[in-house]
């Protein structure tokens, strides 16, 4: 009798779960030691002390590879190989696409494991991709592939946090991306072992947004407690001297004097203090004063304030006394054409030609959420632009909550909302005001075509002038 023949090892292959852990760690190395940039395959094979043709037989997840050198990739990010990251390849065994997180991996050579990353999202299974992809409320997640870079904003953010004393100004329209650039610079700051402290300026109560002692205790209480410190406040404290001082010895002296790391302050959401212009002026005016000290005091040096705003109310602050014409100015602008295609390819849609891509440019611009918004609906509910379009002048369809917002902001300023009704019925270029023309594109409602000033989308041009039809 013919003895049976013993099946033969290929090695293992990565699964959908090594594959994601992998790719995550690869991703937060890249934000911290690289800017951003992308790992190239001669840079992750040297990392992991691998050739670059075994590295693509490891991304390839059809072609075996030694256990021990999937668990040295492993390693080399500070990760321990378990046997749920990875499956055992026979020479009878085939890989069942329940095992992967794609059956559509190009199989083309790659300068980077980022093609990998974004092929993946290309799967034909619909409720395994389902499951991956939530909708697209809020900031885009550090480990998730459909955040999308926007060069050279990410490497000048990780440069100059790294120096002392730093100042970074991050302005844009609410929804275009600002919290989510800012989860990547506060994971960056967090790998150079600087401590972070992130503050919404909308958690702070009213009550001490009349009162600038109350506002700058409740101020250094929260730093304090994110910093992991005890506050002791009443202990440091002296209403003597007056709350600007106490609050400038209070980081100075009892904060900072205590960190040997350098800090990271972030105030987000700044512009609700425009609401309350006296306290406004006091308290940015502190905060240019802080800026400045930092610049020769070498224990200020150690903190770096980021802020975060939509808008500055210019006319009403002393140029002087503002905090919004120094450090490193980063203005967040719409994607191109580019990027909303590349991350149409991220949710799995199979665009034949940049016609897809310009229509739904010519649409809703290039406004990152909006974009994410009609990505995930063609996606998930496989409705066609045509379709979405239609519902979106009807009623506002799957934008109805966006517009809506902005429609409310537009109701509490009658004149600015009288004006934008006659811009968006207007088929020409009208006259608007400086001053109103930069609240209108604070909220992200028009854009500037050479000296003409225009809605900033089809949406916002159908949606409100019809909305505001009544009072123009």
């Amino acid at each position: 009798m013919k003895p049976q023949k013993s099946t033969r090892s290929r090695g293992v292959v990565l699964s959908s779960v090594g594959l994601k852990r992998l790719q995550a760690e690869i991703l937060a190395v890249e934000v911290a030691e690289n800017y951003g940039q992308r790992l190239t395959l001669d840079k992750l094979g040297e990392r992991m002390n691998i050739s670059t043709k075994t590295l693509s037989r490891l991304l390839s997840l059809d072609t075996g590879v030694d256990q021990k050198t999937l668990k040295l990739c492993f390693s080399a990010f500070n990760l321990e190989l378990s046997s749920q990251d990875y499956t055992i390849l026979n020479e009878t065994d085939k890989i069942q696409p329940s095992q992967l997180l794609s059956l559509n991996l190009h199989k083309q050579k790659t300068d980077s494991y980022q093609s990998l990353l974004l092929d993946s999202f290309v799967n034909e299974q619909a409720d395994q991709f389902e499951s991956l992809l939530p909708y697209p409320d809020g900031p885009v997640p550090l480990d998730s592939p459909l955040y999308i870079e926007r060069p050279p904003l990410e490497e000048l953010v990780y440069r100059e946090i790294i120096q002392p004393g730093c100042t970074i100004r991050i302005k844009a329209p609410r929804q275009m991306g600002k919290s989510s650039l800012l989860l990547r610079l506060l994971a960056f700051a967090q790998k150079q072992g600087y401590r972070t402290a992130n503050l919404n300026c909308y958690q702070i109560d009213s009550e001490s947004l009349t009162d600038l002692n109350k506002l700058l205790r409740s101020f250094c209480w929260d730093v304090a407690r994110q910093l992991g410190i005890d506050p002791k406040l009443n202990e440091m404290w002296d209403e003597e001297i007056g709350c600007k001082l106490s609050s400038s010895f209070y980081l100075q002296n009892y904060l900072l004097k205590q960190i040997a790391t350098p800090v990271v302050l972030v105030l987000n959401e700044v512009d609700r203090f425009f609401e309350y212009p006296h306290i406004a002026q006091e308290f940015f005016a502190l905060l240019r004063s802080w800026c400045e000290e930092a610049q020769q005091n070498p224990n200020w040096q150690k903190l770096k304030l980021v802020v975060v705003y939509s808008t500055e109310e210019y006319a009403t602050l002393d140029i002087n006394r503002s905090p919004f014409n120094i450090g490193l100015p980063i203005r967040l602008g719409e994607f191109n054409q580019q990027q909303i295609e590349d991350l149409a390819r991220r949710h799995g849609l199979k665009w034949n030609s940049s016609k897809e891509s310009s229509q739904l440019m010519s649409f809703v611009g290039g406004h990152p959420a909006l974009i994410r918004i009609s990505l995930y609906f063609l996606r998930s509910q496989e409705l066609t632009l045509q379709e979405l379009m239609k519902e979106a002048i009807a009623n506002g369809g799957i934008y109805r909550y966006h517009l809506w917002r902005l429609w409310l902001q537009l109701q509490e300023k009658p004149t600015l909302a009288k004006t934008y009704g006659e811009l968006v019925k207007s088929q020409r270029s009208i006259y608007v005001n400086p001053i109103e023309a930069y609240k209108l594109d604070s909220l992200g409602l028009i854009r500037f075509d050479g000296d003409r000033i225009l809605p900033s989308c089809e949406l916002y041009r159908a949606y409100f002038g019809k909305q505001l039809s009544t009072i123009v």
